[in-house]
């Protein structure tokens, strides 16, 4: 009894080291059918630290939507944030919303991924899509697109 009550003892003082508000970051991830954006900022969302685009790692339009890109985009993204000091982040998905799609693309669940694969810590994932309350006239006519 008293080796498993030493164990416990052990177990519970280890634990993870404290952050403070220059380490923590917000991810936003802009998730379209057309490409993603991986920005992050400090925690004031004022400046920011790094920004890395789909577009910049592919050459072809059609991959640059991709999860693949999404996971280089964000993986190159967390890279330099963990150099310049941030080790935790908020991460906030967005989908082009108003009268666009209201749900994120293909690259918002990969770069997620990619952002806990290279060593953030992810602390809360939030939707911040634009709902329109009302919105304008949506594009396309009466009797809609014709393709």
């Amino acid at each position: 009894m008293s080796e498993e009550g030493s164990f416990r003892e052990d177990q519970s003082e280890t634990s993870r080291p404290e952050t403070t508000k220059s380490d923590v970051g917000i991810a936003w991830i802009y998730a379209s059918y057309n490409n993603t954006i991986i920005h992050i900022t400090d925690l004031s969302g004022a400046e920011t630290i790094a920004i890395v685009s789909g577009g910049m790692i592919a050459k072809a339009d059609r991959d640059k939507p991709s999860p693949w890109a999404a996971m280089q985009a964000a993986a190159r993204a967390a890279r330099i944030a963990i150099e310049k000091g941030i080790r935790v982040v908020h991460v906030k998905v967005k989908a082009p919303g108003g009268y666009g799609p209201k749900t994120p693309g293909p690259g918002a669940g990969p770069a997620i991924r990619a952002l806990v694969r290279a060593g953030l810590i992810v602390d809360r994932v939030e939707d911040v899509t634009p709902l329109p309350t009302d919105s304008i006239r949506k594009p396309g006519g009466r009797r809609g697109r014709r393709v």
